[in-house]
């Protein structure tokens, strides 16, 4: 039998295409997260506002993460455009964040932005902080 005459083979499946972060970009945005954010830049009348991505000492895990709009940009802010949606972050986060994904979850459970971040070495329960040196936890409230 030749190659020809055999039954033809379904190629193999390839997982989900998963955001890339470009080596111009320190991070990603999901397409659930832009949707989002256009939505709630409208809703908020603040459509020429960027999403600033923050880190800040503090939370239960040493760092926690916060994401806000903001129209003013510093000499050393870091800006990169996701789809028409313009994602800002300052030089002490930048340091703390490459690589992270920004995403939009809606669940039975609840609905809110999540922070995916491979520096995270630990991270509480909550998901809005994170420990990326492998120090102990503090005790406390994330907020």
């Amino acid at each position: 039998m030749t190659m020809s005459e055999t039954t033809p083979q379904t190629a193999p499946t390839a997982p989900p295409a998963v955001p890339a972060v470009s080596d111009d970009q320190l991070v990603s945005l999901t397409e659930a997260a832009a949707q989002k954010v256009v939505e709630l830049r409208a809703r908020e009348g603040k459509t020429d506002a960027a999403l600033r991505l923050f880190v800040k000492s503090g939370g239960c895990s040493g760092f926690s993460y916060g994401l806000a709009f903001d129209d003013r940009i510093a000499d050393d802010d870091r800006v990169e455009d996701h789809a028409g949606v313009p994602v800002v972050i300052d030089a002490f986060s930048a340091q703390y964040i490459g690589g992270a994904e920004i995403d939009y979850v809606d669940s039975l459970m609840g609905s809110g932005f999540a922070i995916n971040n491979p520096n995270a070495v630990s991270s509480c329960a909550c998901g809005s902080s994170c420990n990326t040196d492998g120090s102990p936890a503090k005790a406390g409230g994330c907020h």
